[in-house]
């Protein structure tokens, strides 16, 4: 990495060296202590506030990245982070710098047989627990009786009793359509409505006949502008004629996930969400085209000949599909004044036995980060045996 830094810019080398001491430290409180703790509490906020500013978190990511680095293509390396959890380097705040000390001490790893892998050994653990799995069954509503969650109702009126209830669908969307407002006085419609939500993608799922042997497993396609696309992105909310991609090879990692001799891809643009007035019904087939445009042009010359499977996926998508609300891909845009307290609660602040767990909720979106809620979320849960917490109890627990 040093001699990367030093082929672009010898003169910021030191400062990529004292950018990632503060990467460590803001790891070490923001990942490895705060992380796995709930922000249940205005007060475990305040708690923490001399040493965030301390470690600068004041700062924006690319604010931090600045005071460091003054090399722009650098920058753009150092700072682009954010993007991974739907947020805009802008605005996120520098707590998210953290990932890059991550990926240097931990790696980035992929799991052989991709997500599906992932899913197929949770549900082998599962299976091992004794639990039952109800597959293709929406729930219609979680139901509540004098402040507690008892159950969920599912089609045709069938209703499932239950001692607690943990939803991993995205708090907004759970909240707005599963519960009725007179339950949630401190989650209405008018609040989630003024949070900020983060951009949403445009995926395209593609495989070739032929590989392409010179790839890396991982490929982000900068654009032209940086800043300039984030705020289109993230402020305007408009479609820009430019882009910025990342490409997702997994094939150069695990050649099983596509036939012999072929190649596994998906491709991202970060793209506005719903609250974007884009009609994807009618914009996705000329904006595939400009990615693959871009494609060919960078690093998969000729693409357009060996495609052989294809399918599309837009904020559309992510909306009727994932019960994502606005097709936010990340949930609420991670940002200062939308980080740790003022977060989707991994407690229901209004309703006893209810539990949210995913990127809606703290420490945020990202596979480590839904992982870690889940273990936030599990230190809030009464063990076996003990009575179950009412939201009031819940709410002064220590953080």
């Amino acid at each position: 990495m040093r001699a990367e830094v030093a082929r672009f810019s010898p003169d910021d080398v030191a400062g990529y060296e004292a950018f990632m001491v503060r990467s460590r430290e803001i790891f070490e409180k923001g990942y490895l202590e705060l992380g796995h703790v709930p922000f249940l509490t205005p007060w475990s906020m305040v708690r923490t506030l001399p040493t965030l500013v301390r470690l600068e978190c004041y700062r924006s990511v690319l604010g931090l990245v600045r005071k460091h680095i003054r090399s722009d293509k650098l920058r753009q390396v150092f700072s682009f982070h954010p993007l991974l959890v739907g947020g805009d380097p802008q605005h996120a705040p520098a707590i998210y710098a953290l990932i890059c000390h991550l990926e240097r001490t931990w790696g980035v790893h992929f799991a052989v047989g991709g997500m599906g892998a992932v899913v197929d050994g949770l549900v082998r653990v599962l299976a091992e627990l004794g639990v039952e799995l109800r597959l293709s069954t929406p729930v219609e509503e979680i139901m509540v009786e004098d402040g507690n969650a008892h159950g969920v109702r599912i089609g045709g009126g069938v209703q499932i009793d239950a001692d607690l209830i943990v939803c991993n669908g995205d708090v907004s969307w759970s909240y707005q359509h599963l519960v009725q407002p007179r339950h949630r006085p401190r989650n209405s419609d008018r609040k989630l409505r003024q949070y900020r939500y983060s951009m949403s993608l445009f995926l395209i799922y593609f495989g070739t006949d032929r590989t392409y042997d010179e790839l890396s497993h991982h490929t982000i396609v900068l654009g032209p502008r940086y800043e300039g696309l984030l705020d289109d992105i993230f402020r305007h909310h408009r479609l820009a004629p430019d882009m910025s991609l990342y490409l997702h090879a997994p094939t150069r990692s695990d050649p099983t996930l596509a036939p012999p001799g072929c190649e596994a891809f998906y491709v991202l643009s970060p793209v506005p969400n719903l609250s974007a007035a884009i009609d994807w019904k009618t914009t996705r087939e000329a904006y595939r085209d400009a990615i693959y445009d871009r494609l060919e042009n960078t690093c998969l010359p000729g693409l357009r000949q060996h495609i052989v499977t294809e399918r599309l996926f837009t904020p559309d998508d992510f909306e009727s599909e994932l019960s994502s609300h606005l097709g936010a891909a990340f949930s609420f845009e991670p940002t200062l004044t939308q980080s740790a307290y003022f977060r989707g609660h991994n407690a229901c602040p209004d309703i006893a036995n209810l539990y949210f767990v995913g990127a809606g909720t703290h420490p945020g979106a990202g596979l480590p980060g839904v992982l870690s809620s889940a273990r936030v979320t599990d230190s809030l849960i009464p063990a076996a045996g003990e009575p179950l917490v009412r939201p009031a109890v819940l709410r002064h627990a220590p953080a």
